[in-house]
């Protein structure tokens, strides 16, 4: 190793000169200085002082010989010649190579050499057993002093409390009370930009030493956690997925008012969403021949159902009035539903302990087809309030809304099991089936609420949104594979006509075909985007909404009372709204 110096002095080999070492290069080679660069301070009377100790640089008639150099690390350089200044980069090494035309206090300092001014400054390599005697020369305190280059800083982390809350259901034992992080600015209440939390006597809920709303299971502030928590959960899965905030149906015109979040709102076996109070609120009830009661607050289905019509109300403020089809009724009902199964499949916790226990078989029995265990259960219900892997076609569910929706998240549950056992039977090798459902999940509930804005702003019936779904998949470059999925599983339920045969799903024997993503069902018919209605006359298309089965939201008088139009056109609603038309009418009998 050869090491570059800069600074002045005469080439080592040249006749004459004292010390010349035989494998020195020749004097005017000249390569980079490597080592960081001090500074000359001149003090009175002309006299130059080293930068870092202090030492004044003084003339004397005295030149040390090399070997006074090499043995001592306190040594003074002088020179009586005139003279002019040069940057030096070692103290040593620069004394050393001047023969004694600079000089200082030779501590652990770096300092400036003074060479006479008739002379030119050149750089000159050191040979390789110089370097290291000089690195043994050069204490470690001045090698610390030599300035580094800055680390770079890391990025903020995201703020945020935790929260204890109910993974699934307070039924669902296996995942029971666990904490989850919030990434969000959240104050005491809980409350935050978008969502707030009040309970009389008990909120604001105020957070711990850490910041976190850690509290006892099943009591009142941990109901406000909780229930805060899974509302905003959905909110931020709904968000992410559709790339800009998801405004509520009074988020108009600039005004951000949150929505408010009731955990024990009242007694009863319902919870519901209203928009005159722009909140949600979870009643609670003790059922026959029990003692505890049944909170439904405590439910993640049940959040996060009524968080899904508080957030498809702002999407389409339509969609929700008693004039609107069954179909149109049942698309609020199954997204409330799709909402919860969509959030279990966000976290991977429980995606990991639903593919344990279903040993990927989403058909299986398991906790994310069944919704609300407890509240179910409670009821007398087997499989909680509804099940989500159902077989449903919907000649056999009339118009009754809730039994319609049924039929619209079987199709897409049975679209999300088919496309999970595609993807992960070509992806096996390399990705493990956690994470290959909580992607597939992710792109399906992408597509869903992506179809659900393109579907028309009033009525829409199911074919309106199976359509939207097939475009929308076809522009994002899916495999002609996952249309023929929506395809089949609609068609099955008697929403849309097949354009293929469906010989293969019928019989089983698509399961050989689920190697090959360009699969239409029959290698005839191209990739069909555009489906029809398979049955106009059906009732849940030509009779009126009953609603006798719903929870408390769709039973509400603001939905009951006021058209498609005047929802739309409102945004935000009051109590007068509701009963405008109604003063009318009696205006109208007291002039006559």
């Amino acid at each position: 190793m050869r090491l570059a110096v800069d600074g002045a002095r005469p080439a080592p080999d040249a006749p004459g000169a004292r010390g010349a070492d035989p494998d020195r290069v020749p004097a005017d080679t000249t390569v980079k200085n490597p080592f960081p660069t001090a500074k000359r301070r001149v003090g009175r009377g002309g006299q130059g002082r080293c930068d870092y100790c202090d030492k004044r640089l003084r003339a004397a008639p005295h030149r040390p010989s090399p070997a006074e150099w090499w043995g001592r690390q306190r040594s003074r350089a002088t020179c009586d010649a005139p003279t002019t200044e040069v940057t030096a980069t070692d103290p040593v090494a620069g004394g050393l190579w001047e023969r004694g035309k600079a000089g200082c206090a030779m501590t652990t300092h770096h300092t400036t050499a003074i060479i006479p001014e008739t002379r030119e400054a050149a750089a000159t390599e050191v040979p390789a057993p110089t370097v290291h005697r000089l690195a043994q020369l050069i204490p470690q305190q001045a090698r610390a002093q030599e300035p580094t280059r800055p680390l770079p800083q890391p990025s903020s982390l995201p703020v945020g409390p935790r929260m204890l809350i109910y993974k699934q259901d307070p039924l669902v034992r296996e995942l029971g009370i666990r904490s989850i992080f919030v990434p969000s600015v959240v104050l005491n209440g809980p409350t935050d930009v978008r969502v707030t939390t009040r309970l009389d006597g008990v909120t604001p809920v105020t957070r711990d030493s850490n910041g976190d709303f850690l509290f006892p299971p099943n009591t009142a502030r941990f109901d406000c956690a909780h229930t805060f928590g899974v509302v905003r959960e959905t909110l931020t899965m709904l968000e992410r997925l559709n790339g800009e905030p998801v405004p509520f149906a009074w988020n108009t015109n600039g005004n951000p008012d949150p929505i408010t979040v009731f955990p024990r709102a009242g007694e009863g076996a319902n919870a519901y969403y209203s928009r005159t109070a722009r909140a949600l609120k979870f009643l609670h009830f003790t059922p026959e021949e029990a003692t505890s009661e049944v909170m439904a607050c405590r439910s993640l289905d049940i959040v996060a159902h009524e968080a899904g019509h508080a957030l498809l109300d702002g999407l389409k403020p339509g969609w929700l009035a008693a004039e609107s089809p069954p179909q149109t009724g049942g698309l609020h009902e199954s997204f409330g539903d799709l909402c919860a199964v969509f959030l279990v499949l966000s976290q991977a916790d429980q995606v990991e302990a639903l593919v344990a226990r279903t040993k990927c078989d989403l058909h299986a029995t398991s906790f994310l087809s069944w919704v609300g265990e407890e509240f179910g259960t409670a009821l007398g219900k087997q499989f909680g309030l509804r099940n989500a892997d159902n077989d449903l076609r919907l000649s056999e569910v009339g118009n009754e809304v809730h039994a319609i929706s049924q039929v619209f998240t079987g199709a897409v549950y049975d679209v999300l099991a088919d496309v999970f056992t595609f993807e992960y039977k070509r992806r096996q090798e390399r990705t493990g089936p956690t994470l290959v459902l909580m992607e597939v999940a992710s792109q399906l509930c992408s597509l869903l609420l992506g179809a659900l804005k393109r579907a028309p702003e009033f009525n829409a019936d199911y074919t309106d949104v199976v359509n939207e779904m097939l475009r929308l998949s076809q522009e994002r470059g899916d495999p002609p594979i996952y249309r023929t999925f929506i395809r089949n599983r609609f068609a099955v339920r008697e929403v849309v006509t097949s354009p293929t045969p469906m010989d293969d799903l019928l019989s089983g024997r698509i399961r050989a075909r689920l190697h090959d993503p360009d699969y239409t069902g029959d290698s005839a018919t191209p990739d069909v985007t555009e489906v029809a209605v398979s049955d106009e006359n059906s009732p849940s298309l030509q009779a009126a909404q009953d609603r006798s089965a719903c929870c408390g939201t769709m039973q509400l008088p603001e939905f009951q009372m006021l058209g498609g139009q005047q929802l739309a056109a409102n945004g935000s609603l009051e109590d007068a709204d509701i009963l405008a038309e109604e003063r009318r009418r009696i205006s109208r009998s007291f002039t006559q």
